[in-house]
């Protein structure tokens, strides 16, 4: 059982086809069409609050970028940069429009509202700029129900409200502890209710 417990973590991968999009389509679509070499995208920054899904996109970029040998940089947090970094990330802007190279940062803002070098700043909003928007409530209760299904899983709405309530409300942490609950009421022959997973949050802390 402590083993099972031991699972709750992130899940596989960031993948742009794992992505629950939400009210981000566009920007996905984007980024597929980047990765895919399409000759009219080459530069996209991301922008959005913590849990926004920006970091995801840009690992799932990398790891495409790694499989495929992709010209592609990536470059997360341009909002933590300090003066020396700015520079050379300008300066490689500058190598990969004239190589034909792609780019896919992020921050925290839009690119003008961060404070950063005027010249940075401007390259980064030469492209495609997003605004991502987090999941609602709602979208994460339906992307956790169909995790769920796809599983083969009965899920209770009340199990899903409670998660959203008093869970980290990130997706990854969401839906590893759901694959946790699922193994474990498989163990324990028992369906799926709010006092099981209370009993394995209880149990998670206590190992």
């Amino acid at each position: 059982m402590k083993q099972l417990l031991l699972d709750i973590q992130p899940l596989a991968p960031a993948t742009l086809d794992n992505f629950i999009a939400g009210r981000n389509e566009e920007a996905l679509h984007s980024l597929k069409m980047l990765t895919a070499g399409s000759a009219n995208i080459h530069f996209i920054y991301l922008w959005g609050t913590e849990g926004s899904g920006k970091t995801h996109l840009l690992q799932a970029c990398n790891c495409l970028a790694e499989e495929q040998n992709l010209p592609l940089y990536i470059a997360d947090d341009v909002n933590t940069l300090n003066e020396e970094a700015q520079i050379d990330l300008f300066n490689r802007f500058n190598q990969l429009r004239a190589s034909g190279g792609m780019l896919v940062t992020s921050g925290n803002a839009a690119p003008m509202q961060m404070g950063l070098r005027d010249d940075l700043a401007t390259r980064l909003a030469w492209g495609l700029v997003y605004q991502l928007q987090p999941l609602s409530d709602e979208e994460k209760a339906q992307a956790l129900k169909t995790h769920a299904k796809e599983r083969g899983m009965k899920l209770p709405d009340e199990v899903v409200d409670y998660c959203l309530r008093y869970l980290r409300r990130d997706l990854p942490t969401l839906m590893a502890v759901l694959n946790a609950l699922d193994e474990w009421s498989l163990t324990e022959k028992k369906p799926v209710t709010v006092p099981l997973l209370k009993k394995l949050l209880l149990l998670n802390l206590e190992i």
